[in-house]
C-alpha cells in the first residue's frame, strides 16, 4: 500500500514519499497541529503477518523513544492507521555516510569528526542500556548543517530486557553485502560490520558497537572494510581469526587514529575501549593534540600495538606542547 499525497494518518498529512526499505516506507508529512514537517515511517500492511518485522518495528519505537540526544534520530510520536503502525520522526536533510563515501576514503579530520559524534550518540544509548547491533554507513546520516545522526534501531537490544527475549533475538536474519539483500542465518547484524561476539552469537554489550564503529572508521580512512572478503563465510572467518591489516601507506593514517582503530577492533572485547565515553575522549584528544602516546590509548594486556617510527613532526609537536605547558 502506497500512501498518496493528502492521505491523513491521525493528525499527519502525507506530502510525498521519501524512500523505501526493508523496514517500511518513509514519507514527508506535515503535523497539522504544530505545522511541523516530519518524516513518517509506515510499516506496509503486507508485513503485518511477519511477526519478526512487526517486532523490530515496535522495538525501534521503544528504543529510540527512550533516547534524547542530538546524534540520535528523534522519534516524536507513534500511532496506527487502519491497523498499520507508523513512527513519526524528525525529518533530516542530507545524505547517508554510505552515499558520502561512495567507495572512497574521506579526509582523516572529517572521519574523526563523524566518529566522535557517533561515539557520543552511542554513549547516550549505552547509558540507557541500549545496544544498536547494526551500525553501518547506511545507518549513519550526515545532515547538511554538519550533524551526524544514528538511524535504525530496529535490531537494537536492551540490556534490561528479559533473558528470554535476548536469546530469541539472536536467531534473526543477517544482512549480507550492504547495501544489498538479506541472507538467513543464526546471528544478526550486517555482514562485514559485526563484532566477533556477534558472529559467534554470544551475549553482547556496548563494546560490540565499538567494534562496528572501528570498522566504519577504517572504511572512512581507507575506503574499504578491513575484513571484507569474497564470501560471507570468509568474511566471518576474517573477523574471528585474521589480524587487522596495515593501512595502505598512501593513505597516511595518523598514528593516533591507527591506535584508536586497533583498540576498537580488538578481537576480545576486554581489549577495546571500556565504553563509548572513553572512545569519544580519545578521539577528542586526537583532534586536539595529534599525539600518538595519549594515556587514554594505553593498550590492554594481550593487545600489541604496531611499532611506529616517531617523526620529526611528532617530536616537534611534543616539544611545542611541553613549552606551552
Amino acid at each position: 500500500m502506497t500512501l498518496v499525497p493528502g492521505t491523513r494518518l491521525g493528525p499527519y498529512e502525507v506530502l510525498s514519499q521519501i524512500g523505501e526499505g526493508g523496514m517500511g516506507v518513509v514519507y514527508r508529512a506535515k503535523d497539522t497541529r504544530l505545522g511541523r514537517i516530519v518524516a513518517l515511517k509506515v510499516l506496509p500492511a503486507a508485513f503485518l503477518e511477519d511477526a519478526n518485522r512487526l517486532r523490530r518495528f515496535e522495538q525501534e519505537a521503544r528504543a529510540v523513544g527512550r533516547l534524547n540526544h542530538p546524534n540520535i534520530l528523534a522519534v516524536h510520536d507513534t500511532g496506527t492507521h487502519d491497523g498499520v503502525p507508523y513512527l513519526v520522526m524528525e525529518l533530516l536533510e542530507g545524505e547517508t555516510l554510505r552515499d558520502k563515501l561512495g567507495g572512497k576514503p574521506i579526509p582523516s579530520k572529517r572521519a574523526v569528526e563523524i566518529t566522535l559524534q557517533i561515539a557520543r550518540g552511542l554513549a547516550a544509548a549505552h547509558d540507557e542500556g541500549i545496544i544498536h547491533r547494526d551500525l553501518k554507513p547506511e545507518n549513519i546520516f550526515l545532515t547538511r548543517d554538519g550533524r551526524v545522526k544514528i538511524l535504525d534501531f530496529g535490531l537494537a537490544k536492551s540490556t534490561r530486557d528479559s533473558d528470554a527475549e535476548g536469546t530469541e533475538a539472536l536467531t534473526r536474519p543477517i544482512s549480507d553485502n550492504p547495501p544489498g539483500g538479506t541472507a538467513a542465518g543464526t546471528v544478526m547484524g550486517t555482514m562485514g560490520y559485526m563484532s566477533p561476539e556477534q558472529v559467534r552469537g554470544e551475549q553482547l554489550d556496548g563494546r560490540s558497537d565499538l567494534f562496528c564503529l572501528g570498522v566504519i572508521l577504517w572504511e572512512m580512512l581507507v575506503g574499504v572494510r578491513p575484513f571484507h572478503r569474497p564470501s560471507g563465510i570468509e568474511t566471518m572467518h576474517a573477523i574471528l581469526k585474521e589480524d587487522l591489516p596495515d593501512p595502505p601507506p598512501e593513505r597516511k593514517v595518523p598514528p593516533m587514529l591507527e591506535r584508536v582503530m586497533q583498540r576498537c577492533l580488538a578481537k576480545d572485547p576486554t581489549g577495546r575501549f571500556h565504553s563509548a565515553h572513553d572512545l569519544a575522549f580519545a578521539l577528542e584528544a586526537s583532534s586536539l593534540t595529534g599525539s600518538a602516546t595519549y594515556p587514554g590509548l594505553k593498550m590492554e594486556p594481550g593487545v600489541t600495538p604496531r611499532p611506529r617510527v616517531r617523526t620529526r613532526w611528532g617530536m616537534a609537536t611534543g616539544a611545542a606542547l611541553a613549552l606551552a605547558a
